[in-house]
């Protein structure tokens, strides 16, 4: 198996737990490729030179039949971003925060890949949302797996975008942003700010205004196949775009275009590992407060 490593340089303190991981996939007897960031990191800072048949750089991607992404949800959109066009499945684990994306923990990282080596695991395929614009185009890799996000800039002052759904005018959003959220980012940036929660196989987008000046504009859940057409005036005479975290200025009046991607993001999932333990898990779901341990 040709598996792909992806990873975080912020992870110092988590050097044991990562060279744990190219242990297990030694005595897989995988052949192993590391992103060229990533193995810059092991090197340079980590002092460590695991075993690999090749660097990975751009355009590298196609020879993969796994992708490893090793730290949080950030490092996942990160190795998502480099993969999900040529197909290739991602198991995230998690040596961040929270990990809604990278969820396997330190203490399965040898049964997890075990598991996988042997082809037991599922197959989860994510919604991504794709951003169009006539003019300005944005530079790079212009998909979201998580949400695009329009937010205001350099002034503290609301903008206002403008919002059709098909062609057809639906409200315009005084607010200091507008977060357009897929079921997977469902749990990010537009929970954040009061989005619902959606199960990663519901075929739905959110609208979730950030700090809108009307107290009865709420999240709205629409159709995934509906096109949505966003312009923004600003004071400042320009925006930012945010894609996944990736970020833009744009100037005020842009015309953007979002819908959803004509591919997805594969994520392998466990068997005995299901979305409701994760929010039982990471959301505290169900939890007592009061209860001392």
């Amino acid at each position: 198996m040709r598996v792909g490593v992806f990873g975080s340089a912020h992870q110092i303190e988590k050097q044991n737990q990562i060279k744990r991981l190219f242990e297990t996939l030694e005595a897989f007897d995988s052949e192993v490729y590391v992103d060229g960031h990533f193995y810059s990191f092991l090197v340079d800072v980590l002092d460590y030179k695991p075993a690999v048949a090749g660097i990975l750089n751009r355009d590298d991607e196609s020879k993969l039949d796994v992708a490893l992404s090793v730290g949080g949800d950030g490092t996942f959109l990160r190795t998502a971003a480099r993969v999900s066009k040529e197909g290739v499945p991602i198991l995230g684990i998690n040596t961040g925060r929270l990990g809604f994306l990278a969820d396997v923990n330190n203490m399965d990282i040898e049964q997890t890949l075990e598991e996988v080596f042997k082809n037991y695991y599922r197959i989860e395929e994510r919604t991504l949302l794709r951003l169009y614009t006539e003019h300005h185009v944005f530079h790079g890799y212009n998909y979201a797996l998580n949400e695009i996000a329009v937010l205001k800039r350099d002034t503290s002052s609301m903008i206002t975008i403008h919002t059709c759904l098909n062609d057809e005018y639906l409200t315009s959003y005084q607010a200091d942003g507008l977060v357009i959220a897929t079921p997977t980012g469902s749990t990010a940036y537009s929970m954040s700010v009061n989005g619902p929660i959606m199960l990663p196989q519901c075929t739905g987008i959110v609208l979730s205004p950030v700090a809108p000046h009307s107290l009865n504009v709420h999240p709205l859940v629409i159709p995934d196949d509906y096109v949505i057409t966003l312009t923004v005036e600003s004071r400042s005479k320009n925006f930012l775009i945010s894609l996944d975290g990736r970020s833009e200025v744009f100037t005020a009046g842009t015309q953007l275009s979002i819908r959803k991607a004509d591919f997805t993001t594969k994520v392998i999932k466990r068997y005995n590992h299901t979305f409701y333990q994760t929010l039982r898990e990471k959301l505290m779901w169900g939890a007592d407060a009061r209860e001392r341990k």
